[in-house]
């Protein structure tokens, strides 16, 4: 897919990854970038660096998801791609509280799954679309120090992975974002933790990423490029890379 001529939304959107997105599209030439993010003025911000239109919404929330769909719909014309980008990261095991692991549930899973619920069966109606999640290297091998992270963003490349099957046949083009560290609000308290072990990018790289792989109409987008390279040593020896990573855990948890 061009970016060029398009309907673009970002959650996510007033910092971050989102952010980068955003600017990122419009500089593609599209036709519209729709920022939308809980935090609007951030969300605003964003919209006017690039040249769009912004929404408060509460990815949390499946009816902020499907207002902010159908306005955008009805007010500016169809959604060829949507950017279900909003995530947070908790730390924590399996102690953390049932209210923390529902929190970040909604809003790294579900909000997939409510954007998805709510956009597919429009561009299967007239003929395709396009979805982009992101998820996170931690969905393909795990995080250090945080049950609910890896357990959601696992949560998050299954679907992706089974809306591609599932709907590629009718138009459906889908991609899923798994960067390391990203120089961002979620990585700013832990500068040096695991996901840093092979160097922190920017947003703005990410972007870069994201427009190549939605042009070549990649799956999986690896702006870490070695994080494929792990994911192979963790399927050729599952317990070699579990006790690698019990090392990491050592070091990092420790």
């Amino acid at each position: 897919m061009k970016i060029a001529d398009k309907i673009v939304v970002v959650t996510g959107a007033a910092s971050g990854i989102g952010a980068a997105l955003a600017r990122r599209f419009a500089a593609e030439g599209a036709k519209l970038v729709v920022a939308a993010d809980r935090d609007g003025a951030g969300a605003k911000a964003t919209a006017a660096e690039a040249g769009g239109v912004a929404f408060t919404t509460d990815v949390s929330k499946e009816a902020d998801i499907a207002t902010l769909i159908e306005s955008v719909e009805r007010d500016h014309g169809p959604i060829d791609l949507f950017c279900s980008n909003a995530g947070i990261g908790i730390h924590g095991g399996v102690e953390a509280g049932n209210d923390a692991w529902q929190n970040i549930w909604d809003i790294n899973v579900m909000a997939h799954v409510w954007a998805a619920r709510h956009m597919i069966p429009r561009m299967v109606s007239r003929g395709g679309g396009y979805i982009m999640s992101t998820a996170s290297a931690a969905g393909l091998l795990s995080q250090i120090g945080s049950a609910p992270y890896a357990v959601t963003k696992h949560a998050a490349v299954a679907l992706a992975e089974w809306l591609a099957i599932t709907h590629g046949d009718q138009g459906i083009k889908v991609s899923v974002l798994c960067p390391q560290a990203v120089r961002t609000a979620m990585t700013a308290g832990n500068p040096d933790g695991v996901a840093s072990i092979d160097g922190m990018i920017e947003p703005d790289e990410v972007a870069d990423a994201c427009v190549k792989a939605l042009e070549a109409e990649t799956f999986l987008i690896l702006p870490h490029p070695e994080v494929l390279d792990y994911m192979r040593r963790k399927t050729e020896d599952y317990d070699r890379w579990l006790g690698g990573m019990r090392k990491l855990n050592r070091r990092f948890a420790g």
